[in-house]
């Protein structure tokens, strides 16, 4: 299987990187969803409304873009390596101070700090795999890397599945959404393995080889502003794409549907399986047909699916729309990793991609509570929240605004990362000029 082959065919050094960079994804995304699935019991604690507690979720995706910039900027100055391990210990401090939070001011003022610490993993991470692996691995190796986001959902959709109804038997007298939060501590341990595996990125170093001067990678942004404007409207479309169809599916799925917290773990479950096999699926395929041709092929695949996924009634047929759906959804993202370090300027790779990324983020950032108000004001009918009706408007307007933004966006399969890397492109594949 191609897949496999392409990952056994890593260096112990490049798939080291390559599993931190993984792991550091995937916990943000653990420490990120625990909120989305107590959302109901927080609001209950701290006598809120759902759509209250919801500006956590926005507040964290807002200020992703400047942790993205500030820590970017620091890996493109001191290293991949380092700043991506001072990253996760930051987001990691700040997801189990969570816990702490004595009213809804305080969570929201700790979740905004998470973000500002989050927002710098997904870029340096990415940064780091894509320069250390060889050319030919990209694709693979990037719907691989994206779907940590999934598998952090996942994990979190197990633990809130099995273990979080047993909670309050295990800890009297503490609320069970602060347990839960507790756990945002287990990415600092994955700093330890990061010191002693990871190698720092072949490309940085070489570039610091060839300068005597410090790297100015926000200068190299503004020389490229008109790609780096595109980049970041295209993320703004992936953001709603995925964050509408995942942040507030279990708050779908428990308050329009009535489903307990072991159903509705199960069905998050199945839905994250669904998104990484699709990840790895179309980040491989992207290696054949183009970075831009995958994007919108797997984006488009989720309009026939919405029907079956926002508006069926038993858990059966939800758990297949799920699944179909992140197929999509994560099939595009999948692609995300690689072709925004392919676009990048060389001297701000650390910053570009994550920066664009995130700035994406904060235009979206909107979208958890524009759904919940979306939801509150159109009530389906059995006069509950139409959770279903919200989820699919988004979904589907973003499958069509991600199509088109990629089909006539640039493409730069298979540009070198570092001299004398050789990164042939199959000639069917007309790739977009490098900008002035």
């Amino acid at each position: 299987m191609v897949i496999l082959d392409d990952v056994r065919g890593l260096t112990p050094g490049q798939r080291a990187a390559f599993l931190a960079a993984l792991l550091g994804w995937t916990l943000d995304a653990f420490d990120f969803f625990l909120l989305t699935f107590v959302v109901k019991e927080v609001a209950h604690d701290f006598h809120a409304s759902v759509s209250a507690v919801l500006v956590s979720l926005t507040l964290t995706l807002a200020a992703r873009p400047f942790g993205a910039l500030f820590f970017g900027w620091l890996a493109d100055r001191f290293g991949r390596k380092p700043i991506l391990q001072i990253d996760v210990a930051l987001y990691a401090f700040f997801a189990c101070l969570s816990a702490f939070s004595p009213n809804l001011v305080a969570l929201l003022i700790l979740r905004t700090l998470f973000g500002f610490a989050m927002g710098g993993e997904w870029g340096i991470g990415a940064s780091l795999v894509m320069e250390s692996i060889p050319a030919r691995s990209r694709g693979v190796i990037s719907g691989l890397l994206q779907e940590g986001y999934a598998l952090g959902q996942l994990l979190g959709a197990l633990v809130f599945w099995f273990l979080f109804p047993h909670f309050a038997v295990w800890f009297p007298g503490l609320a069970s959404w602060r347990v839960l939060f507790l756990l945002g501590v287990l990415p600092a341990l994955l700093v330890l393995y990061m010191r002693r595996n990871v190698e720092e990125s072949p490309a940085w170093t070489a570039v610091q080889g060839k300068t005597k001067r410090p790297v100015n990678a926000l200068a190299a942004i503004a020389a490229h502003w008109r790609r780096a404007l595109y980049v970041i409207i295209l993320m703004t479309a992936f953001n709603f794409f995925s964050h509408g169809t995942q942040d507030n599916y279990t708050t779908f799925l428990r308050v329009q549907h009535g489903f307990s917290p072991a159903m509705s773990g199960m069905l998050t479950a199945v839905m994250d399986v669904g998104a990484i096999l699709g990840g790895a699926l179309f980040g491989a395929w992207s290696q054949r047909v183009g970075r831009r041709r995958a994007i919108a092929v797997a984006a488009l695949l989720a309009l026939p699916i919405i029907p079956l996924w926002a508006f069926s009634a038993t858990p059966l047929l939800l758990g297949a729309g799920g699944f179909l759906m992140q197929i999509s959804v994560q099939g595009a993202w999948g692609i995300v990793p690689v072709h925004l370090n392919e676009l990048s300027p060389p001297e701000a790779r650390g910053t570009f991609p994550g920066a664009a990324y995130q700035f994406g983020n904060l235009l979206a950032s909107v979208n958890a509570v524009f759904q919940g108000r979306l939801a509150e004001t159109h009530k389906d009918g059995a006069g509950k929240d139409n959770w279903g009706l919200a989820l699919a408007l988004v979904a589907g307007a973003m499958s069509l605004v991600i199509a088109l933004l990629a089909l006539f966006g640039p493409e730069a399969r298979g540009v070198a990362f570092a001299a004398g890397e050789a990164a042939p492109s199959p000639p069917d594949v007309q790739e977009a000029p490098e900008p002035a």
